[in-house]
Formats: structure tokens, sequence, C-alpha cells
């Protein structure tokens, strides 16, 4: 079994592609590209959700299961 060093993998700039980014706006999904200036500066200032640290000291609430 052969193991990859990916340190080792070294590409240079003719060999990149560009990644086109899609995200989900006012319910359906768009290139980031075809953003505005202003929807592109508030899309890369969003924080990405982390439901482990939504769910801290939950145990604290009293929520009744429906």
């Amino acid at each position: 079994m052969n193991t990859i060093n990916f340190e080792d993998i070294k590409l240079n700039d003719e060999e990149r592609q560009p990644c086109e980014v899609w995200t989900r706006v006012m319910g359906y999904f768009r290139p980031v590209s075809e953003f505005n200036v202003g929807k592109k500066s508030e899309f890369y200032t969003r924080k990405c959700f982390c439901e482990s640290k939504a769910v801290v000291n939950m145990e604290a609430y009293d929520i009744a299961a429906e």
C-alpha cells in the first residue's frame, strides 16, 4: 500500500483552475460571481453556523418536546 504525502504535491499556476462558489440566496442557488459588489461584500463577511456551539448548556432550559 502506497502512502501519499500531500505536502509533496505542488501545482503550478497553469495547472490550477477556478472554482465556482454557489450559495443559497432568497430560496434559490446562485453563483457568487454574479452578485453585485454589496452582496459579495456581505457574503465574504458571513460567519458559519456551528450547531455544537448553539446547543451548549441546553440542559439549563426547560423545553418540552412536541
